[in-house]
């Protein structure tokens, strides 16, 4: 499939990606796809249509994050009730960053106030997968696995992680 066989939105979230991963890898900055895009990269192929990048970062690299990406081009486009993110825009494609922390056990956290949820109890590590000559760091597969294991409430959030986990269970565990 060439680059014109793909949705324009495809093109540029492709755009988007290989700009953020150049921009936070030259800076030494940690992150991660995940979401429907560590699928696509973990799987090689796109699988479908993406609304936007989901990236997870530590919390105490927000200032070094959006000083990276702004020097670099991006726009700061963040939400009104943001709790544990922001967003950034880089042409027509949306990154969403979830920012997390450690507690005392060194379990990765998302603080939600009141109520931390713990994403990961194993490292991150740096894993890196490509596509269409792209490469980023994406979560691990078996976290990203875990995560599309039970679909979420809704329609369309639940018909997307069933479709993630269809992709995900071609690869060998």
């Amino acid at each position: 499939m060439s680059m014109g066989d793909v949705h324009p939105g495809t093109v540029d979230q492709l755009a988007a990606i290989a700009s953020l991963s150049r921009t936070l890898d030259v800076e030494a900055i940690d992150y991660w796809l995940f979401g429907g895009w560590a699928v696509d990269f973990w799987v090689g192929r796109i699988t479908r249509v993406h609304d936007d990048i989901d990236v997870a970062a530590w919390r105490h690299d927000y200032e070094a994050i959006q000083t990276a990406l702004q020097t670099a081009g991006w726009r700061h486009t963040p939400v009104p009730d943001q709790v544990v993110g922001t967003r950034y825009q880089w042409g027509t494609a949306q990154v969403e960053f979830t920012f997390m922390t450690t507690d005392s056990h060194g379990r990765a956290v998302i603080p939600l106030p009141n109520h931390p949820i713990v994403w990961s109890v194993e490292p991150l590590g740096h894993e890196r997968r490509e596509l269409r000559n792209i490469t980023s760091r994406v979560v691990p597969l078996a976290l990203l696995r875990a995560g599309k294991s039970l679909p979420r409430e809704g329609s369309a959030d639940g018909a997307k992680d069933r479709s993630d986990a269809q992709a995900l269970s071609s690869l060998q565990p």
